[in-house]
């Protein structure tokens, strides 16, 4: 029985802790038994320029900062090839919103990525896309479509933060607000694009931003079909302009077993290792994560902001056999590559 809006609003708000990991954990466990995936890719920033000024972001910089800097097409493959020579099979491509950026740079670079190596470019965020059309003069679709052809694979989920007007309008007033954010993502699913949606706790938002937000991926699944994932980030306060404290690790656990038992159309939920740490990360494969994303060869936006764990292929498998789960690497479709 699919749990309706405000079910959702009260099994979140009231639901114990405890049962609400061991229901997620028995939908995970039917779906993916003991395996638990992981993906080894890497991090690629092009630029820390940024004309969103977001205030709970502490990686974007002006561009007369003196740490601000836009990467070459020869920097970028050098970091895509040590991607692959470590056996990585995706790269995520992210950036601020640059002005000086033609969407000349962006296709140059996937090109000459597919050109020189055998890797997923799962990249840009639904904010850069819309971005790169409006400084280009196309439609989003046309500049899709021609990403797409220069060897654009699919787009993370990043920028969706809470997809409620009125929260966004408080911790990032340029950005774009949720109805751009959604519009992108289903014409990037209408041109067989495949996505992942993502969720940032911890900016204030109550339990029924939440689920407003889940609602809203929800019902463009059940439209479109097109996400793979579903991902949920706490926010992290430290060197930003909107500041604040991280929530603690049983607000997101909460929040993470309820993301799998609202998604029952969202096959993957995605447990995050990089915002709470290798310990929490491991106890997410008993609250319905199936997944623990990448060991991440680098990130920095997190990192900005005061948050840096580590991690290596060894330690990832380690931390899924500990848990009497069976490690799998996997690629961005979720087929898997190799199992521990």
């Amino acid at each position: 029985m699919r749990i309706n809006f405000d079910e959702g609003v009260e099994l979140l708000k009231s639901g114990d802790l405890l049962e609400l990991g061991k229901a997620a954990d028995e939908i995970r466990r039917k779906k993916f038994g003991d395996v638990t995936t992981f993906i080894i890719d890497r991090n690629i920033n092009y630029t820390n320029i940024c004309e969103n000024e977001c205030k709970f972001c502490a990686f974007w910089r002006k561009k007369n900062h003196r740490d601000a800097y836009v990467l070459s097409h020869d920097e970028i493959l050098e970091k895509v090839r040590e991607t692959v020579d470590a056996g990585g099979t995706q790269v995520m491509i992210q950036g601020g919103l640059n002005p000086d950026l033609p969407l000349s740079y962006y296709e140059e670079m996937l090109r000459k990525i597919k050109k020189n190596f055998n890797v997923t470019i799962h990249s840009f965020t639904a904010t850069e896309i819309l971005y790169f059309a409006q400084k280009s003069g196309l439609s989003v679709e046309e500049t899709l479509k021609r990403l797409q052809a220069a060897g654009l694979d699919s787009l993370p989920g990043g920028g969706a933060e809470i997809l409620v007007d009125e929260i966004r309008k408080k911790i990032s007033p340029k950005k774009i607000m949720s109805d751009d954010w959604l519009k992108i993502m289903r014409i990037a699913h209408k041109i067989g694009m495949k996505t992942t949606a993502t969720m940032v706790i911890g900016f204030g938002e109550n339990f029924f931003h939440r689920v407003a937000h889940m609602k809203k991926i929800r019902d463009l699944q059940d439209e479109t079909g097109g996400f793979r994932a579903f991902i949920t980030w706490t926010y992290q306060p430290k060197n930003t302009a909107l500041g604040g404290e991280k929530i603690n690790s049983w607000d997101y656990m909460k929040t993470l077993a309820f993301t799998r038992i609202f998604f029952d159309n969202i096959e993957h939920i995605q447990g995050s290792w990089v915002t709470q740490g290798e310990k929490i990360g491991q106890l997410t494969q008993i609250f319905g994560a199936d997944d623990l994303g990448s060991i991440m060869l680098e990130e920095n936006v997190v990192k900005a902001a005061g948050t840096a764990f580590k991690m290596s292929t060894q330690k990832m498998i380690n931390l899924i056999r500990d848990t009497k789960k069976i490690p799998a690497q996997r690629n961005t479709n979720y087929d898997i590559l190799k199992t521990f």
